[in-house]
């Protein structure tokens, strides 16, 4: 017997009176025009709310519609069937128990993978149900408000005890399904879960699984520093980065070559996506998670850590009709960010944007975003092009890598763009030799560059341990200040707490080298002078070096003489 069709999505919407026949068909031509789906498309019409899709996408799906979750009595015996870690990994209630199985309340009813795990790891029939974010979300609170998950080390220590991980040698396991059965295993599965959401709520950056001879290493980078977790046993290093290859769709019985993926997951309501890198060592494969968490990211020129001077300057620049501007910096020195912030600041209904980047790190509203492909041909270079024939207003360039991108970003900018991209250098000033040496002409360098902003990111005190102390004169002689320089001053430090982890620091603020070009800057440049000389220059030109940023910071109590060392020279 044939299943009948799925209903559309618009006949349900009409049908429940949330939006009419003429309203589906303008959102209809629109979806033609402009693609994407259609529930999308009827949200940014502002005629559907979040917990209407959800519930209209739980009817097409044949999925039950839980309407009263906030009033719901749930049985102890059937909340205890989910840990609170898997509940809230999920965004998912265990709502009741019958005679066909478990029936779990569901935030993103296609979130199919939730539902396969659960079956798995109760040995049970699972199905879903649909119910508003907000309530399920309501619901994780009320329900496991007071409970207590287990810790990783305690995991672990059950793992070993039980002796629930047996695979043998690990090099003669090659089957892809043999694979795949021990990436399952449902203790396997806890534990990577439990890593994941433990790094995720500390707002790590990245998370690192690194095999060695006799021993398997977690760590976790929060605020630039790498923090260890509690080492698993080596016999979990193939099971656990199975299991990260299983997530990621990689290619599980390859272990030979590196490859990349990515994980979405939905935790506390916050949308998280995992750009997952293996890398093939002598004792097994290290993988790399990078946490792209918009909602712990600050895309706002307001709370980058800006000085108010200094914003002046950002606003001015990036309300400019043309030219180029260049954030410079170390990878992980927050240049992204930063442009993102730009972005964001300038994404007006009348401003066409278009990027292009390796890879698209977080989605913006309004923005046209467009990845680069290296391996199919799709380089920086090729989609400027292109992005010059869809008429933008401005545009950025994730980074300029050779003298092909330099002279395309430069032509954009001589014909009426505004340009904004990054590139590797040590601060403001070197950028100049930096492009001079990739092959662009002195001259057009000069015509269109109109800022450099070298940053750098260093720790904030944690408000919660913060105390004043007295620094030693070797501390400030290491930022090349006297003691009559600091009279009347207060330094900080933190103590450690658990808030920060025992660091002294909780959070992090950029440092900003702010290049900003004129007459006097331009001659210099036209006439090939060294970095020392543009340098100097520009100092004379009122520009903050990175360091002179770092001790604004230190005296306005934010940051530490050793974070500011730490992350600047002294460039004379």
């Amino acid at each position: 017997m044939e299943s009948e069709p799925r209903q559309q999505l618009g006949d349900i919407l009409i049908r429940d009176k949330i939006i009419t026949p003429q309203q589906l068909e303008e959102a209809l031509q629109r979806q033609k025009n402009q693609g994407g789906a259609l529930g999308r498309i009827l949200q940014e019409m502002e005629l559907l709310t979040e917990a209407q899709l959800l519930m209209a996408l739980g009817v097409q799906l044949g999925m039950e519609v839980i309407e009263n979750l906030d009033n719901a009595e749930i049985p102890p015996e059937v909340i205890g069937m989910v840990s609170k870690m898997m509940a809230e990994v999920y965004n998912i209630i265990p709502y009741r128990m019958d005679e066909n199985g478990l029936v779990v309340a569901m935030a993103d009813p296609n979130n199919i993978h939730a539902l396969d795990d659960l079956r798995f790891m109760l040995n049970c029939e699972v199905r879903g149900a649909v119910a508003d974010h907000d309530a399920v979300r309501s619901a994780i609170d009320r329900f496991y408000g007071s409970a207590t998950d287990e810790t990783i080390d305690e995991l672990i220590n059950e793992i070993g005890k039980a002796g629930l991980i047996e695979i043998g040698d690990e090099e003669n396991i090659r089957d892809a399904g043999q694979l795949t059965d021990i990436a399952n295993q449902k203790p396997v599965v806890q534990l990577l879960n439990l890593v994941l959401m433990t790094a995720i709520n500390d707002q790590a950056a990245d998370i690192h699984f690194e095999p060695f001879e006799d021993t398997f290493r977690i760590r976790y980078r929060i605020d630039g520093v790498l923090l260890e977790m509690e080492s698993p046993p080596k016999s979990l290093a193939l099971p656990l980065i199975s299991r990260i290859k299983v997530m990621s769709g990689l290619n599980i019985a390859e272990r030979r070559v590196p490859q990349d993926g990515r994980i979405q997951l939905n935790i506390s309501n916050r949308s998280i996506d995992l750009r997952v890198s293996t890398l093939p060592t002598m004792f097994g494969e290290s993988v790399v998670l990078r946490v792209l968490d918009r909602s712990v990211v600050a895309l706002d020129l307001h709370r980058l850590g800006i000085r108010e001077s200094e914003l002046e300057k950002f606003e001015q620049l990036i309300s400019l009709p043309n030219g180029i501007i260049l954030v410079t910096g170390p990878t992980g020195s927050g240049k992204t960010t930063t442009l993102y912030a730009c972005l964001n600041a300038i994404n007006e209904i009348k401003t066409k944007i278009i990027t292009s980047e390796d890879p698209v790190e977080y989605e913006l509203p309004g923005i046209i975003q467009c990845p680069v492909n290296m391996k199919i041909g799709v380089t920086y270079a090729a989609i400027l092009r292109s992005i010059l024939r869809q008429d933008p207003d401005k545009i950025l360039v994730g980074e300029i890598r050779d003298k092909e991108t330099a002279d395309i970003a430069i032509e954009s900018s001589l014909t009426g763009h505004l340009v904004f991209s990054t590139l590797h250098t040590q601060d403001a000033p070197s950028t100049i030799a930096r492009l001079i040496e990739m092959g662009v002409e002195a001259f057009l360098l000069a015509a269109t560059l109109e800022a450099v902003i070298a940053q750098r990111l260093v720790r904030v005190i944690c408000s919660r341990c913060k105390q004043p102390y007295t620094p030693t004169l070797a501390e400030i002689q290491e930022v090349a200040l006297r003691e009559e320089d600091i009279e009347g001053r207060q330094f900080f430090f933190g103590s450690g707490c658990t808030d920060c982890k025992n660091t002294g620091y909780h959070g992090r603020t950029a440092l900003y080298e702010i290049m900003h070009m004129n007459s006097a800057l331009r001659e210099v440049i036209i006439g090939n002078k060294s970095t020392e000389v543009i340098r100097d220059v520009a100092r004379r030109q009122g520009m903050f070096s990175l360091r002179d940023a770092g001790l604004l910071k230190i005296f306005d109590g934010i940051t530490t003489i050793e974070e500011v060392v730490r992350e600047t020279l002294i460039l004379e």
